[in-house]
């Protein structure tokens, strides 16, 4: 298999289901339901120390892509896809991080910042194998 070119590496990227910073607003929503049982678009601001604004254009993308619900009180909720996606993201920081930290022993606020920067980057393939690999080096 010939290697990919820096045109088909692009494209793959641009592919990608969410932003980085969508990543950050779904995980957000996810977590603060999951803490407060419920988000609110100031809320999600709060959590990730952004404007309100900011959070409220982003988040109007998300809705129009149907990742994420706002009801008639303005209580944000996440729908089955915007779920799922958060949930692979969410997992892929999990595995990433462990793997920096017991694989490669990076220190564990070095490996937080690294798998939160790459943790809605990496392809499902990736994902398992550095999965597999940390199961092996644990044995």
């Amino acid at each position: 298999m010939s290697q990919p070119t820096t045109t088909d590496v692009w494209k793959e990227f641009g592919e990608n289901q969410v932003t980085h910073s969508a990543a950050h607003h779904l995980l957000a929503i996810l977590e603060l339901v999951q803490l407060r049982g419920y988000a609110r678009v100031i809320d999600v601001a709060r959590f990730l120390n952004i404007t309100t604004g900011s959070a409220s254009t982003n988040l109007k993308t998300m809705k129009q892509k149907g990742l994420v619900i706002e009801d008639e009180n303005r209580f944000l909720s996440l729908s089955d896809n915007g779920r799922k996606i958060a949930e692979v993201i969410l997992k892929r920081r999990t595995t990433i991080e462990n793997f920096l930290v017991k694989v490669l022993h990076v220190a564990k606020d070095q490996a937080h910042i690294d798998a939160c920067k790459t943790e809605h980057l990496l392809s499902p393939e990736t994902t398992a194998k550095m999965e597999s690999f940390i199961v092996k080096a644990g044995e």
